[in-house]
């Protein structure tokens, strides 16, 4: 009932946003300076509009409010309630999002050959010695990178990954097209349109897709790493599990083929990055490593 009454409002709040949204764009169309309105005079009702938007940002902006005592503790204590009210909920959203959990299990068949994937195939770990196994034609050669078995394309999927003691990661979702061979820049995680990522590297976070970096405001080295995909909003989503806090999200719209999960482990860096990237979802048993 938790679970229905959260996806329900939350449906309810994209749909509020949507015909915002909407308006929004309605309201901006008539606005005057737009393209095909650089020859003509503003009309009347492209006055009013400007008018009205103009009279909205003055009022809203932050230098033209003055706040005596009483209103600053009013402001203090409304804080510090949605504060608690967010914290209060925190069980909840955890609870809703593990019931969407997925098990997975590692794809040695793809992984690089300095990577060594454990018998169960929920973990990856960087190791010096090239292993002398298949070229198969799926197997990543350059970068450091394994898929998952499993692939979905329906529905909602979560992850939790264990990246305890390590400073070097990356973590993401691909489509089963992504580059695997040579040296180009597209095989890398969230280089290329087939993938999304965020990595920690040389103590900074950032997402990447399309070959465009987005730097995450994070300092805290993180223990464990939720992602999220929901398949039917086209939409990916990284979480610091512990807490549940969003660490960034990408919104695709429409996703054009299957996805799998895919990390990277990184080099150890003289050791100082030897830990293995775990999966935390139970493998399913039926994997054949």
């Amino acid at each position: 009932m938790e679970e229905q009454a959260a996806v329900s409002a939350l449906n309810g709040l994209m749909e509020n946003n949507c015909s915002l949204i909407q308006e929004i764009e309605q309201d901006l169309a008539r606005l005057p300076g737009s393209m095909d309105d650089t020859d003509r005079e503003p009309d009347t009702m492209d006055i009013g509009t400007l008018n009205g938007v103009m009279d909205a940002l003055s009022r809203m902006d932050p230098s033209s409010v003055s706040l005596d005592e009483v209103k600053s503790d009013q402001i203090l204590s409304l804080t510090k309630n949605m504060l608690l009210l967010i914290t209060s909920q925190t069980p909840i959203i955890k609870k809703l999002t593990q019931s969407y959990s997925s098990e997975v299990c590692l794809d040695p068949k793809t992984a690089h050959p300095k990577l060594v994937i454990s018998p169960q195939g929920d973990s990856a770990t960087y190791t010096d010695i090239w292993q002398q196994l298949p070229d198969l034609p799926g197997r990543f050669d350059t970068t450091l990178n394994v898929m998952s078995l499993q692939g979905f394309n329906d529905g909602r999927h979560y992850w939790e990954i264990d990246v305890t003691g390590k400073t070097y990661w990356e973590l993401g979702v691909t489509y089963p097209n992504i580059p695997r061979k040579g040296p180009t820049e597209d095989c890398w995680l969230g280089r290329g349109d087939e993938s999304w990522c965020v990595e920690l590297f040389d103590g900074e976070y950032t997402a990447w897709h399309g070959g465009v970096p987005h730097k995450l405001p994070l300092t805290k080295r993180f223990c464990r790493i939720g992602v999220l995909c929901s398949y039917p909003a086209g939409s990916v989503t990284f979480l610091e599990a512990d807490t549940m806090t969003p660490m960034f999200s990408f919104c695709v719209g429409r996703f054009s083929d299957r996805l799998h999960l895919a990390l990277c482990p990184g080099h150890d860096h003289c050791s100082t990055n030897a830990k293995p990237v775990v999966i935390c979802n139970a493998p399913l048993p039926s994997c054949d490593l």
